[in-house]
């Protein structure tokens, strides 16, 4: 029902001040970044948005602020609904429509989980209902969830349930999942894939689109990989995918959320501490992760 989301859409940082607290004008500055880093499109409130820590009203403040500084803009957003609660789902997915989203993605419920495909078929069914005139996508990602069906099993029974389905967020390291996801029905969904430390690999399988978290600070390191792989150089489209091999290997030491928002600080934005149950970085640890991004050449790499 739409065109694809082609390019890297930025997982964005839900910003919050020193009490944790929404801290909603950092959001214009967020966007003017991606902007200048050549990001066409944001996905916000999802798992590197902290949603789970957010209210149901805290993230349609947060939907509603993202609409405002984006429009007029080429700035896309993408607006993440899943939760626990179906009827909150439902309750941000109208609320999303309303607002003017791109589109919406929802992860499956992860406390409660569906026991079968046909349940997740009907959960993500309400959901995508309550947002009849947007493109819906499934939000795969099981190692967060627990939920691990066959993301293309999903898709052949859903087709023809949820009349908005365009596509999913496969945050799923199954890349021969990854391919029947691809190849069904002549390629007709828009697979988004979400594991930015090997997106080379995904894109030499057909993928043209990527939502994470890096690319909010290194988005020109996979601007330049995938120049090189367009260009047939593969060992520079290799090299430049190895930076953000050893870039997510060093903020994962130090937890990835905490360490990801330290850095938008380094780069001018803040996106302040990341919520309990995150632990957050001390003013050493901050100091010594800027002196290791300086060893590992980042700062020249986002040039």
């Amino acid at each position: 029902m739409s065109s694809r989301l082609l390019g890297f859409t930025a997982a964005t940082h839900t910003p919050f001040d020193a009490s944790g607290q929404l801290r909603l004008e950092i959001v214009a500055k967020q966007a003017e970044h991606l902007q200048k880093q050549q990001i066409p499109r944001v996905f916000i409130g999802g798992t590197t948005g902290e949603s789970h820590s957010l209210t149901a009203d805290e993230r349609k403040q947060l939907a509603a602020e993202w609409m405002k500084v984006t429009r007029g803009t080429p700035l896309e957003v993408v607006v993440h609904v899943g939760a626990n609660s179906l009827e909150d789902c439902r309750a941000l997915a109208a609320h999303a429509e309303s607002v003017g989203a791109r589109a919406i993605a929802a992860l499956a419920p992860s406390y409660f989980r569906p026991r079968s495909v046909d349940l997740l078929v009907d959960s993500m069914q309400q959901i995508a209902a309550a947002a009849p005139a947007t493109p819906f996508y499934y939000y795969d990602i099981p190692s967060m969830t627990g939920v691990n069906f066959p993301v293309a099993e999903f898709l052949q029974a859903a087709r023809d349930k949820i009349p908005t389905l365009t596509g999913v967020k496969y945050t799923n390291s199954d890349l021969a999942g990854l391919q029947r996801c691809l190849k069904l029905d002549d390629g007709r969904f828009d697979v988004l894939f979400g594991c930015d430390e090997y997106y080379l690999a995904a894109a030499t399988l057909g993928v043209q689109g990527g939502v994470g978290s890096t690319y909010n600070f290194a988005a020109p390191v996979y601007h330049r990989m995938l120049a090189h792989y367009a260009a047939g150089d593969l060992p520079a489209a290799r090299e430049e995918q190895h930076r953000s091999v050893l870039l997510v290997e060093l903020l994962v030491r130090y937890g990835f959320m905490a360490a990801a928002k330290t850095v938008m600080g380094f780069l001018g934005v803040e996106a302040g501490p990341a919520r309990l149950p995150h632990a957050n970085l001390t003013s050493e640890q901050k100091t010594t992760l800027r002196r290791e991004l300086e060893t590992l050449g980042f700062f020249s790499w986002i040039q």
